[in-house]
């Protein structure tokens, strides 16, 4: 027996997005957004997931939404890989989602709050002083009192490799959830109890259809794939770093991860060149015919 993984369009949206996913959604937001205090009694999922078959494999998992039954609007989102600019990506979206409720003749009262649980499958906000608190929250504050302007935004972030060896709250055990559900073949005993029966049952693999299982195998493979053209450019370029000296490495890893479709931004986080330096390589890529693919 195994488990499709959280981390890929289609699992995801199975286990958080379908139809029957309400009282698995509503037990995870109450987890993540609540500290796991029952404060969600009932939601709505807006457009539940029906088709998988019209899915394929996205960096980007946007759009799982669900309105709580105190009128505030959720939306999910799982990255799985950093792409340039993702945390100005989720504020626009955020602020998308709220502004776009007003219809024509309709006052500012009639807004509701908003709120963005963004999970990602790497480190979003690297952290200087140790500190390794998986999930961040996000409002509108005064820079020096911390008065709250409005509560109608609020940003999470919720980052998988940041969780502790310890799982101490239930927030951290849906976080494991999602990071392992597809690595293993039975039940963590750390997710074993109601709250995670219905999540795997709807994971478990013997439920799905043919297409669904090859469906689910083909994004398996392709987020595989992905993470490891990102592990094979870092790690080419640090050994070609060894043989030619650290800064030429960098600029070899910097090549590899480009010519493996990583944008700009990620690339000089990893690398710690320059924006101007990574940019000019890109440029030489561009320029050199032994680069350009044929297909």
């Amino acid at each position: 027996m195994g488990f499709v993984d959280p981390r890929t369009d289609f699992g995801f949206k199975r286990i958080f997005g379908s139809s029957r996913s309400k009282p698995i959604l509503r037990k995870f937001l109450n987890a993540i957004i609540y500290d796991n205090e029952p404060r969600i009694a009932d939601l709505e999922i807006i457009d539940p997931y029906q088709n998988p078959d019209l899915y394929s494999l996205k960096q980007s998992i946007l759009d799982i939404k669900a309105v709580l039954d105190d009128e505030t609007i959720v939306i999910i989102e799982m990255q799985i890989l950093p792409v340039e600019a993702f945390a100005e990506r989720v504020v626009y979206n955020t602020a998308k989602a709220y502004v776009s409720q007003l219809k024509r003749g309709e006052g500012y009262l009639c807004l509701k709050p908003v709120i963005s649980v963004t999970i990602t499958d790497f480190v979003l906000f690297p952290s200087d002083d140790g500190e390794s608190n998986p999930i961040t929250r996000y409002q509108l504050l005064d820079a020096n009192t911390g008065r709250c302007c409005s509560d109608h935004l609020e940003l999470i972030f919720a980052e998988l490799p940041k969780l502790p060896e310890q799982l101490d709250k239930r927030s951290e055990l849906w976080l494991y959830f999602i990071q392992q559900a597809g690595k293993v073949d039975q039940v963590p005993e750390v997710l074993t109890g109601s709250d995670f029966d219905d999540a795997f049952a709807l994971a478990n693999e013997s439920q799905l259809s043919q297409e669904e299982y090859e469906l689910a195998e083909k994004q398996r493979m392709k987020l595989l794939d992905a993470q490891g053209q990102m592990s094979y450019a870092i790690k080419e370029g640090i050994e070609q770093g060894i043989e030619q000296g650290i800064e030429q490495g960098l600029i070899e890893a910097a090549r590899g991860m480009l010519l493996a479709g990583l944008d700009v931004e990620t690339v000089c986080r990893a690398t710690g060149l320059t924006q101007a330096r990574v940019r000019a390589v890109a440029e030489a890529i561009a320029q050199d015919p032994r680069d350009q693919n044929p297909d």
